[in-house]
């Protein structure tokens, strides 16, 4: 790697910095400013029990895992309860968390020797999209288990296998959905180095995720498993693909929906939204071992590498049967990063989500579940189409992503998922 690489890719990095610094900027005023649905009421509520000794898990209830914790307390420390100024400290906070994930971003570029062009795109992408998904990326803490996702993936691509396999741990309790890059990340590191190297990824993973549950688990194992079971039995969440679903056939055909909250969500309840919510979880593990079987199988090299985990990612989010509009900002740092023609319909297809979510959240939302705030109302038609109209574009981003892989083991891994560990690729 010569110095003028390193040179172009931090001149690029921190102009890209400040464009996202920039962009956080408009993001607090005007258009974006208004309707807010903010979640750091809830954050300011863990920072401030902690910074007074409170211990998570077992003197409150935690709904996150406990990699988040960090984030939480910080803006709470050395201050007073009152000052009114946590709001503007996680904000800060959350900055320095985008531009760390950029920082990641860079050096995953520079591992695959991208062009100035192609650096130039992985960068800006992140950058600038905030704008297109709005306000939700300032009042959410996922900011966080993205930057640690992103330098996990380009140690992964600079082949620091055990590196990688580490901080994909600590991001795994931070926010969970690394975990699906772990299969990928031991399979190309086997594939480099040997079945040794595998292991010793997988075991890096273990280690770095139990030295940080280790702690709460001894402090409050009735905690944690609470934490666990709450966030593994959710319902059918009124933005999945599934809800999605529903809801336009409600406004179309007058299918029967009700809607309920509870697990920090607005869900949609009854047998069918429970038997939707349990094929998309079926769907998605057979979509997971399909991509992780054509990946295990296909040549190991770093292009695959950054496709395959973003792939991952964009399954586990378009699949899940819960889908808030934050887990987008997962995406911002992984998608950009894919080269090629396949890349660039890639960004433009995770624009597209992003603008179609932020034309129903926050402004429509209340809208959507007015149901739940006046009984006997309908959710509003607008918003009912437009969530299944994202839905479907992060499917078509899935197949973009995915389909070399889905097409060799994709529909036998559908019909029967433990087939598609002995399915053999093209």
């Amino acid at each position: 790697m010569q110095r003028r690489d390193l040179l172009t890719a931090a001149g690029a990095t921190l102009a890209a910095v400040a464009a996202f610094v920039g962009v956080w900027a408009v993001l607090q005023h005007g258009f974006y400013g208004r309707d807010a649905i903010t979640d750091i009421p809830v954050y300011e509520r863990y920072g401030w029990a902690m910074a007074d000794g409170q211990v998570p898990f077992r003197d409150f209830r935690l709904e996150y895992p406990p990699g988040a914790l960090p984030v939480f307390v910080l803006p709470a420390l050395g201050t007073a309860a009152d000052d009114g100024g946590y709001t503007d400290r996680f904000g800060l906070l959350m900055q320095i968390a985008g531009a760390l994930a950029l920082g990641g971003v860079a050096a995953a570029a520079l591992a695959l020797r991208a062009t100035r062009r192609r650096l130039a795109l992985a960068l800006l992408a992140p950058a600038v999209l905030p704008l297109a998904l709005g306000s939700v990326i300032v009042s959410r803490f996922d900011l966080w288990p993205a930057a640690i996702t992103a330098a996990a993936l380009a140690a992964l691509l600079l082949g620091r296998w055990r590196i990688g396999g580490a901080v994909l741990g600590l991001a795994f309790v931070t926010k969970v959905y690394p975990v699906v890059l772990l299969p990928i990340a031991i399979a190309a590191a086997w594939r480099a180095r040997g079945r040794r190297e595998g292991i010793a990824v997988a075991v890096a993973f273990l280690v770095a995720a139990l030295a940080v549950l280790v702690p709460f688990l001894v402090l409050s194992p009735a905690g944690v498993w609470e934490m666990v079971v709450r966030q593994s039995t959710r319902p059918l969440q009124v933005e999945s693909l599934g809800a999605g679903v529903l809801l336009a056939a409600h406004q179309a055909f007058d299918v029967g929906i009700t809607f309920r909250s509870g697990h920090g969500s607005q869900n949609l309840a009854g047998a069918l939204p429970d038997a939707l919510g349990a094929l998309q979880t079926v769907a998605q593990v057979a979509v997971l071992l399909a991509l992780w079987a054509g990946f295990a199988r296909g040549p190991s090299d770093r292009e695959r590498l950054v496709r395959g985990s973003a792939a991952a990612v964009v399954a586990f989010v378009a699949l899940g049967k819960v889908l808030s509009p934050q887990y987008l900002i997962w995406l911002l740092p992984l998608v950009p990063l894919v080269g090629g023609r396949r890349g660039i319909r890639a960004v433009a297809l995770l624009t597209v989500a992003c603008v179609l979510t932020q034309l129903w959240f926050p402004f429509r939302y209340w809208q959507l579940v007015a149901p739940l705030i006046t009984p006997g109302a309908e959710p509003d038609a607008l918003a009912s189409w437009l969530v299944l109209a994202r839905d479907l574009v992060l499917l078509a981003l899935l197949w973009t992503l995915a389909g070399p892989e889905l097409r060799d083991t994709g529909v036998r891994a559908a019909r029967w998922p433990l087939r598609a560990l002995t399915a053999r690729s093209r």
